[in-house]
């Protein structure tokens, strides 16, 4: 899809001809689409198409006519019912009179600009659209973390009450978005300090703080989602360490009963040998009550193991 906005009178307002001072927007562009605008602006088809890979890398590629910025921006991905958590290219190209915005999809990281909801954004103040689009990004992921930080706090309180594979599987797949969230932040922040001394996109003095802000939100995004990683793996060790001990305590269990059983086994057992008449028998055979007694012998002796091997520190 592409859409052309430009301000006019403070106010965005989407156009429908290109003109000096425009924001080209590609969300989802089809092959027309890229090939216009490549033959309208003179930007190369490739370099238009790079951010549609999504294992496009973070970069600053300088060319004669243009500038390329390409940074990884987070979305969010419904699967089975459930919202996960990955990043994605998202390419910022400046022209003399023109910048464009190519990305996979339709980001809610620009819907504001769109909206016109940003204070102080101007599609002619390049540099300024840069970093308001580098602070928004950053605020999304710090957005994502707190949201990844409370599902955290839910999958635990569950896997105390339950140990499925299907919470195991959740604690793994929050620990890889946030491995994905740590290395694009970092690749985000070296294209930050390359924009810092990048003479040829021209910069505003009053933009200065908004600069350190972007640094600022960036350095913090890094940080909780570090801090955050380090909490998830912590937990899913301390969870396979209680796994591995209830499965402890389940053998447990099971060998106390082998073993009690294994008495009343070896009885009945002996019992159930034929004997030739005349020779010793076994005890009690010749008794009216003997079988009952056998029985509740051999009963009374495996229940007697069975408390014993509990209290035993053999099994504790």
């Amino acid at each position: 899809m592409l859409r052309m906005f430009s301000t006019i009178n403070g106010q965005v307002e989407q156009i429908e001809k290109p003109e000096n001072g425009a924001w080209l927007c590609l969300s989802e562009p089809t092959d027309v689409e890229l090939a216009t605008v490549s033959q309208e602006t003179g930007i190369d088809l490739a370099d238009l198409r790079a951010p549609l890979d999504d294992e496009e890398r973070s970069r600053v590629d300088a060319e004669d006519d243009y500038t390329m910025i390409i940074v990884d921006i987070p979305t969010v991905e419904e699967r089975s019912g459930r919202d996960w958590y990955e990043t994605i290219p998202l390419s910022i190209i400046v022209t003399q009179n023109l910048i464009i915005t190519v990305c996979m999809q339709d980001t809610p990281v620009l819907h504001p600009f769109m909206e016109g909801t940003i204070r102080g954004f101007n599609t002619y103040m390049k540099s300024r659209f840069i970093l308001q689009i580098l602070y928004r990004n950053a605020t999304m992921y710090l957005r994502y973390l707190r949201i990844i930080d409370r599902e955290t706090d839910k999958l635990e309180l569950r896997l105390r009450h339950s140990m499925q594979n299907r919470e195991i599987l959740m604690l793994l797949e929050l620990s890889k978005t946030l491995v994905y969230f740590t290395t694009s932040l970092k690749s985000n922040e070296i294209v930050m300090e390359k924009l810092t001394t990048l003479s040829r996109i021209k910069q505003y003095p009053e933009d200065e703080d908004l600069l350190d802000d972007v640094i600022t939100e960036n350095k913090q995004a890094i940080e909780m989602a570090n801090i955050y990683s380090g909490v998830l793996a912590n937990m899913t060790d301390a969870f396979a360490s209680i796994v591995s001990n209830n499965l402890n305590n389940v053998m447990r269990i099971f060998t106390i009963i082998s073993i009690a059983l294994s008495i009343p086994t070896l009885v009945f057992s002996m019992y159930g040998m034929n004997f030739q008449t005349g020779m010793l028998g076994m005890p009690l055979t010749a008794s009216k009550w003997g079988f009952l007694i056998v029985i509740v012998l051999a009963i009374a002796a495996g229940g007697l193991t069975a408390w014993f091997l509990a209290r035993s520190r053999l099994f504790k």
